[in-house]
């Protein structure tokens, strides 16, 4: 019979590891659990953001996306910096155009209306012979406007076109066609509910026997040009 020799005993170090860890693992969850050790930094900002976005979303499930503060502060901005920036634009362009259209030759003195048949254009000028405003006009596609100084005898803020043409506001009559029909300013008339003319179209003749202005400039002649008022039609 042989005899055995007694072998010593070798200590697993990956068991008694693996042991350790887990252990170790059971012990941090049970602090945390309790509140003796802190959560995560990324588990700490998860929950305020997920809880107040629960309370805030919409009962139907629409998405609402909203921007910063700041965000939205600079849009309402930019905005008002768009809108002062057109208010800009179009003071500079009246300007301009009171400089770069000087009024026509006999067309008058003291306070009057001015309208160049062969320029399409309007001036409204002060009884110092200063030049208020001017602008592009559509007037009559026919000869039956002869020039003259005339005076506004009629005015209504809604007339009709003849044989339901279409309506017009602030329409200021000055004189008759050939035909007996109103010959005065007014704006863009609509028929059906469409403008008979776009406003690029103003400058050139369009009409059949008025003056056609946009209709900010249309509410302009209206309060400048009361009964009497002077008009001059330039050829």
């Amino acid at each position: 019979m042989g005899r055995h020799r007694l072998e010593p005993v070798r200590p697993r170090y990956g068991r008694v590891t693996a042991a350790v860890a887990s252990l170790a693992v059971t012990v941090v969850a049970l602090l945390g659990g309790v509140g003796i050790l802190p959560i995560s930094a990324g588990n700490a900002d998860q929950g305020p953001d997920l809880a107040l976005d629960a309370a805030v979303a919409p009962s139907s499930g629409t998405t609402v996306a909203s921007a910063p503060d700041g965000e939205t502060a600079a849009s309402s901005g930019a905005a008002a910096d768009s809108d002062q920036t057109e208010e800009q634009k179009v003071a500079s362009a009246t300007q301009a155009d009171l400089t770069a259209y000087a009024l026509p030759d006999d067309s008058g003195s003291g306070r009057r209306v001015v309208f160049s048949q062969s320029e399409q254009r309007v001036w409204l000028v002060d009884a110092d012979d200063s030049v208020e405003r001017t602008y592009l006009v559509s007037g009559s596609l026919t000869d039956n406007l002869d020039p003259g100084t005339f005076s506004v005898y009629s005015r209504s803020e809604q007339a009709w076109g003849i044989n339901d043409s279409g309506t017009m506001e602030w329409f200021v009559r000055f004189t008759t066609g050939d035909t007996g029909a109103a010959i005065g300013f007014h704006d863009i008339p609509v028929d059906n509910g469409v403008p008979v003319q776009r406003r690029s179209e103003l400058g050139t003749p369009q009409s059949h026997g008025c003056i056609r202005q946009k209709e900010s400039d249309a509410k302009a002649l209206w309060d400048f040009a009361p009964l009497d008022t002077t008009v001059v039609v330039t050829a």
